[in-house]
């Protein structure tokens, strides 16, 4: 009896002591949860963002002379006066025949300061220094910068001939005009230029209580630099220059914003270069979960104009919605309603053809209908539920455009530029029958059905680094707004796979839709589950289960073991 009361005790005190402790652990992952969605400060922050058309002709000086006084325009207008910051867009300002130094931000030089006669830097650098000096604003420009070879003896690549590199770099000014950030971009588009050797802060702090992390078009398809500032060191409000060229399905410019922007639950500040005929367009700032606060994909001609909003600071972004000072969700709707189809804007196109697709045919039988299908491809198997009506016929010649489910589990096929690993479920419109048909923009066409219902459901598997976004977009190139659609991800923590569901608002009824996906960009797909051997898996930190499954090493799941031996323990003493 007395051994049996001494064993008793231990058991009921070891169960107490690790109930204590996993309380505790899991306390302390709902602070470290919450410190990331709440940061310390309040209020707003103004910011402005240019959708900018620059001079494309033959003299490079004239060019730099006219995008320059474009540039102090904006900065100068009554529209950007009460802007705290101002964003312009990727190489809308100098090129490759006006290249100048930059200096060092920890040198914490203003060229118009230090150098006002632009002895050493480029004059129009010295007069946007001057521009922020004036207006007291902070400024960011994305220049063509060159840095003398010699100047990074640690980097043992070739030089060119003319003994400098060159790169594509964002410049941030403070409002003294001093230099205080900069960022080359690493992930370039096809570009002759040169990546950085000597990594550098891509951060910055400002005076209204941000810090922003910047970087540059092609690299919001990457986890460096972007994807990894937000996770590692938890900055929500982002800067992004950008010289976009759309892409159909997936890709368009205002749709890559707002699903970012979206999935990650940031602040995003795209500045865009505005010349539609090329497939550039695409200005906005977006509020995490709560959506476009304002934005643009200019059609036609391009624009020289600033777009200028409150932001919230992320703390309070989720209780200020109704406050937030911007259109009600129905002046937005109808906005893109006005801004009518999308004549004038050129569109590159995916590489459809490497994905498993099915034609519904169904939609062309004049019938109102449902369905229910799922669709596979490698690793990837998606469900989709879709319902619709058939709307009139609105043409003599019956000029409609169908639609196809679509699943792709495998590498974007883009030649000679970083690739990412994508595993995609969707559905998309087709001029035709054929997959040939698909990704093309339909100007003189319009969409036989109205749809009452899109669900897409699948199961995703763990990686080291990945994102997975709502992705979709209208016939004017404008994506849905967050109180559209429902989206929700719901881990299996046992299993290492993420439940993920992309649908319509009870309330949406769709005739204009060109796309609809859950869009999952696993990056280079290092460390994804189920993808190598165990063995594999288990050196990626997956731990094997007796029914052959897998579990993510965490300390949580290992406090989730012991709570539960202590609770055994108490029940059967």
């Amino acid at each position: 009896m007395t051994y049996k009361s001494v064993d008793i005790s231990r058991c009921k005190a070891l169960s107490l002591i690790v109930l204590f402790f996993a309380i505790l652990a899991r306390m302390r992952e709902g602070i470290k949860k919450k410190n990331l969605s709440e940061p310390t400060d309040g209020g707003f922050y103004t910011a402005g963002v240019v959708e900018f058309r620059q001079a494309i002709g033959q003299d490079s000086n004239e060019n730099l002379a006219d995008n320059l006084a474009g540039y102090l325009e904006l900065i100068e207008s009554p529209d950007a006066r009460t802007a705290d910051i101002i964003v312009f867009p990727e190489l809308t300002l100098n090129d490759m025949e006006t290249l100048t130094f930059l200096p060092k931000p920890e040198q914490s030089l203003s060229p118009c300061v230090d150098d006002p006669i632009a002895r050493y830097y480029a004059p129009f650098l010295v007069s946007i220094s001057c521009a922020a000096r004036k207006a007291s604003k902070y400024i960011v420009i994305n220049i063509c910068e060159r840095q003398l070879c010699s100047a990074t003896p640690e980097d043992t690549r070739p030089c060119a001939p003319t003994g400098y590199n060159v790169f594509n770099t964002n410049v941030v000014f403070n409002r003294k005009g001093t230099i205080i950030s900069r960022y080359r971009k690493i992930h370039l588009y096809g570009e002759p230029r040169n990546s950085t050797f000597v990594p550098e802060p891509m951060s910055f702090k400002t005076d209204f209580g941000v810090t922003f992390g910047h970087f540059i078009c092609f690299d919001i398809l990457f986890y460096d630099p972007a994807h990894e500032m937000l996770l590692e060191q938890g900055v929500r409000d982002f800067i992004y220059p950008t010289m976009w060229f759309s892409q159909l399905p997936f890709l368009t410019a205002a749709q890559v914003q707002l699903g970012w922007a979206y999935s990650n639950d940031v602040n995003l500040l795209a500045a865009g270069a505005s010349h539609p005929e090329f497939g550039s367009t695409g200005t906005g700032i977006y509020n995490g979960r709560a959506g476009t606060i304002t934005g643009v994909m200019k059609w036609g001609e391009g624009e020289r104009r600033i777009y200028v909003a409150k932001v919230p600071k992320y703390q309070m972004a989720k209780n200020i919605k109704a406050q937030r000072p911007q259109r009600s969700l129905k002046a937005r709707l109808e906005r893109k309603m006005r801004q009518g189809r999308n004549s004038g804007i050129l569109m590159k196109r995916d590489y459809l053809e490497q994905y498993e697709s099915v034609w519904l045919e169904q939609l062309y039988q004049q019938t109102d209908g449902n369905l229910k299908q799922k669709v596979c491809h490698g690793m990837l198997c998606c469900n989709f539920e879709l319902q619709w009506r058939q709307l009139p016929e609105g043409t003599a010649d019956n000029n409609f455009y169908g639609f196809r489910l679509g699943v792709y589990d495998g590498w974007r096929n883009e030649q000679q530029v970083d690739a990412n690993y994508v595993r995609n479920c969707a559905i998309f419109a087709c001029s035709g029958p054929d997959i040939e048909d698909c990704g093309q923009v339909l100007d003189t066409m319009q969409s036989r059905v109205n749809f009452k219902r899109i669900i897409i459901e699948a199961m995703y598997p763990r990686s080291r680094e990945f994102l997975l976004m709502p992705n979709s977009v209208l016939d004017n190139f404008l994506p849905l707004e967050p109180p559209q659609f429902k989206w929700s991800m719901v881990e299996r923590a046992v299993s290492n796979q993420i439940s993920v569901r992309f649908g319509l608002t009870d309330s949406v009824q769709l005739s204009n839709l060109l796309t609809f996906a859950i869009y999952g960009n696993y990056y280079d797909d290092n460390c994804t589950f189920g993808k190598g051997t165990p063995e594999e898996d288990r050196e990626c930190g997956y731990l094997a289960t007796g029914g052959g499954a897998a579990a993510l090493r965490s300390i949580g799941f290992k406090w989730y073991v012991l709570l539960a031996l202590g609770l055994v323990c108490n029940l059967s003493s």
